[in-house]
């Protein structure tokens, strides 16, 4: 069905597509319970959600709060309504959800954030360039040099000349 549906009408229907779309239509059979606010990314996030009650939370929360479907990843991921639900003082869990998925305002505003945890940089709003540069080269590093045999990091800035301009 797959090569068909491509044959007949271009890119788009491989066939781990057709399985989301199949997915999707057994998890949402009431069109009319869709919400125009979401992506179809942000239904894909929570077609990973198997459990019905957690799903409708989800998606509820994503539009009163305005998440993007990274946002929304990132809730999922870290079993947002799960810690609430266990969690005997639940205003902990709220707020640093909060602080997590706080919009974003126009000086910080890039087209397209990335969640950059994993560098654990400090003095976020203050942060240069040259900082998260140094940070992600050192992960890159420490990265390739786990590898191990058959890797290796050469420079950490590298000299590449393209016709009379160096960059």
């Amino acid at each position: 069905m797959s090569s068909r549906l491509t044959k007949d009408f271009g890119k788009g229907f491989s066939v781990r597509t057709l399985q989301q779309m199949k997915k999707f239509y057994v998890m949402f059979p009431n069109t009319n319970a869709l919400r125009s606010q979401l992506t179809w990314t942000h239904y894909r996030l929570l077609l990973s959600v198997e459990n019905e009650q957690a799903r409708q939370w989800y998606m509820d929360e994503a539009i009163a709060s305005a998440w993007s479907s990274r946002q929304l990843e990132r809730q999922i991921s870290t079993f947002y309504y799960e810690r609430l639900l266990t969690s005997r003082d639940q205003t902990p869990v709220k707020v640093e959800a909060d602080e997590l998925t706080a919009p974003l305002t126009a000086e910080n505003f890039i087209k397209d954030p990335y969640v950059l945890e994993f560098l654990d940089l400090k003095n976020y709003p203050a942060l240069r360039e040259s900082d998260l540069e140094q940070a992600l080269l050192d992960k890159l590093q420490e990265f390739l040099l786990e590898l191990g045999r058959g890797f290796c990091f050469v420079a950490r800035q590298k000299l590449m000349r393209y016709e009379d301009e160096d960059f």
